[in-house]
């Protein structure tokens, strides 16, 4: 027996077998990558991780000091 999930696009029922499983459809695959990539999706967990904090930081303040440089 194949495994059963629902599309988290639009919750119909999707067979592990089927092609774009785990959404129903490549439309339901694409509204979901464009929800990832347009920011309505985050992983809103803190960081642990004191070196990648230190290394966000780092990055956050150049990318600033880039966009002063344009303005």
């Amino acid at each position: 027996m194949s495994k059963a999930l629902f599309c988290p696009t639009c919750r119909k029922v999707v067979l592990a077998t089927d092609e774009y499983f785990p959404f129903c459809t490549d439309r339901c695959r694409l509204l979901d990558l464009g929800k990832w990539a347009s920011g309505d999706y985050k992983i809103s967990s803190p960081i642990q991780d004191p070196d990648l904090l230190e290394e966000l930081a780092r990055s956050n303040k150049h990318n600033r000091q880039n966009d002063d440089d344009v303005n």
